[in-house]
């Protein structure tokens, strides 16, 4: 596999889209141990003041979590790989809750792996297993969703990812995100930029290139529809600061 490193983004006409875990920040064994530091706060601010707010959040996370990693900053942002949507800097967010089947599969699940170093997260209509403290423990996680999907609405999906495995309904795709936003007024016109990754970012991949954008996979370990690399997220980083002069 041999992908391009990105190119510099010459000129204002672009829209930037940014996954957050694994692409801006390090993973960690429990996405509430992640910090960011006022100098990631900083580069977002000043790349969506060069950008004339043509800049958003892609993310796995809820808004309100991004928000809190962020903070002071409420950036546009869709949450919950599209499920929820914050279309306006500061603005209010269009959540997504919680239904009776998944929490009680929840529920279940967090008995299974009691004691056992893995985090079951709750996230609205999404359930994760983030198995990166127990990672022999993923095929068991993987397993227990897959039997679950048997008795949960037919709109869900099982999404396998580096170190987990998520369960989302089938309208929870980050294209669908990218899309939305590119139909606002301040992103209309511009060519599209997206950071990501996992193999849940693959979707925003296909949208970019639909639009011929320019898709970047972070730290890449496998197939991928991106057209571009960054080695690891301090690539990641220093591309980003390249681009705000």
């Amino acid at each position: 596999m041999n992908l391009l490193p990105p190119p510099d983004l010459d000129g204002p006409n672009w829209a930037l889209f940014l996954d957050i875990d694994g692409t801006l920040v390090e993973h960690a064994p429990h996405p509430d141990a992640v910090v960011v530091d006022a100098g990631l706060r900083d580069l977002l601010a000043s790349l969506q003041d060069r950008l004339d707010g043509a800049l958003a959040l892609v993310t796995g996370r809820s808004v309100a979590a991004a928000d809190r990693l962020f903070a002071p900053l409420e950036l546009r942002a869709a949450g919950l790989y599209g499920l929820e949507h914050r279309l306006e800097p500061g603005g209010p967010v269009e959540p997504a809750k919680e239904p009776a089947d998944i929490a009680a599969l929840a529920d279940e699940i967090e008995v299974e792996f009691a004691g056992r170093n893995v985090h079951v997260e709750r996230k609205g209509p999404i359930l994760a297993i983030h198995t990166r403290a127990a990672p022999d423990l993923l095929d068991r996680a993987i397993h227990l969703v897959e039997q679950a999907l048997t008795r949960l609405p037919p709109n869900y999906r099982l999404l396998p990812g580096n170190a987990g495995v998520e369960l989302m309904p089938l309208e929870a795709v980050k294209g669908a995100a990218i899309r939305r936003f590119m139909k606002m007024e301040d992103f209309r016109g511009r060519r599209p930029v997206f950071l990501g990754d996992d193999t849940s970012d693959e979707n925003g991949f296909e949208a970019i290139n639909e639009a011929d954008g320019i898709s970047i996979r972070v730290k890449p370990n496998g197939a991928t529809l991106a057209g571009h690399a960054l080695a690891d997220v301090a690539g990641t980083l220093e591309w980003l600061r390249q681009q705000r002069r």
